[in-house]
């Protein structure tokens, strides 16, 4: 999707919240409680528009290509290149975190190791094109660089740990189900209409499993977004030296939700009330890839230790890149 058009479909879901919330409601625009329904309908549409769609061009993608010939390439692919695809693709793919589940599964149908999976995951909502010329634009190509390459090295290190562990058997059981073809969605044919079916079906399929997770999650990261004064914030989060701003930023965008261009804004305003580059730079990545509603939605798939690693590893390090940011800027 372009850049143009992904800003036009952003206005309308935003427009819509304005309608719901000051304008059906009453509620102030400067309220608490304005600015959280305000979140919440936004991102309901947003996010659920973006799941039927991604789904439904999964399925239709799945559907012309076989799980069987997409594993039979990768296969013929040494690991650490195979990894180093997913993350590029994760990088020049607009999805947000949110989109996690049917890309878990469509990576597990094809026959994709669960670590370089996992790489995908990771650079996904923290990497695309448009955040990184905004970011060139607010920060400088040099810091711009350097936020891109520590994100594809996280990429890449968090999915060769989460390898090492064996991730398999925390995978649940309708996933390996869906993977064994055992699942209830119908067998595509090559033609339009079987392509469509077979779409529609995994849309029902998948949205029907998590739709209650999703609306929690969004939930919870609306009262943070509408209750949580961005004065206290600020005032919380310190310079370069407050050691423990980093890891304090990293907790703190576990309840929110965006993308890594919707985060983009927040750091700039962040940054010009003196934060330190690096614990804004750990908070757009816990924003972006370890968000509260990812990590309900990741739970349909995977059991709580493969959720537990997954979110430690994370967590540990964005850290280490705050910290290291702080040092060099």
């Amino acid at each position: 999707m372009r850049p143009d058009s992904t800003g036009a479909i952003a206005d309308v879901f935003e427009k819509l919240g304005n309608l719901v919330a000051w304008q059906w409601l009453g509620l102030a625009p400067d309220s608490a409680a304005g600015a959280a329904v305000q979140f919440f309908v936004m991102d309901v549409a947003k996010i659920f528009f973006l799941l039927v769609a991604v789904i439904y061009i999964m399925g239709l993608l799945r559907a012309l290509l076989s799980p069987e010939k997409v594993r039979e390439f990768v296969r013929g692919k040494p690991k650490w290149l195979a990894r180093t695809l997913a993350i590029l693709l994760g990088a020049v793919t607009p999805f947000c975190s949110c989109s996690s589940v049917p890309l878990f599964i469509g990576f597990v149908e094809a026959g994709i190791p669960l670590g370089v999976t996992f790489s995908f995951l990771i650079a996904s909502p923290m990497i695309n094109e448009v955040a990184a010329v905004i970011l060139i634009g607010i920060l400088g190509w040099k810091l711009a660089a350097l936020y891109i390459v520590a994100g594809l090295a996280v990429a890449y290190v968090g999915g060769v740990i989460m390898e090492y562990f064996k991730p398999e058997r925390w995978v649940e059981d309708y996933v390996w189900k869906i993977h064994m073809g055992e699942s209830h969605l119908p067998e595509p044919d090559r033609s339009l209409a079987g392509r469509h079916r077979y779409a529609m079906g995994e849309v029902r399929e998948i949205v029907g499993r998590i739709w209650k997770w999703v609306l929690a999650g969004i939930a919870l990261g609306a009262l943070f977004h509408g209750f949580v004064p961005q004065g206290w914030v600020a005032a919380h989060l310190g310079g370069k030296n407050n050691w423990l701003a980093v890891p304090g930023a990293v907790l703190l965008g576990i309840p929110l939700y965006s993308n890594a261009t919707g985060v983009i804004p927040i750091a700039e305003a962040m940054l010009g009330k003196g934060i330190a580059l690096g614990t804004v730079l750990a908070l757009m990545m816990s924003i972006a890839a370890l968000s509260l509603p990812e990590m309900l939605i990741l739970r349909k798939v995977i059991r709580w230790p493969a959720l537990a690693l997954y979110a430690s590893v994370l967590a540990v390090a964005f850290t280490l890149v705050g910290w290291g940011f702080n040092l060099i800027a």
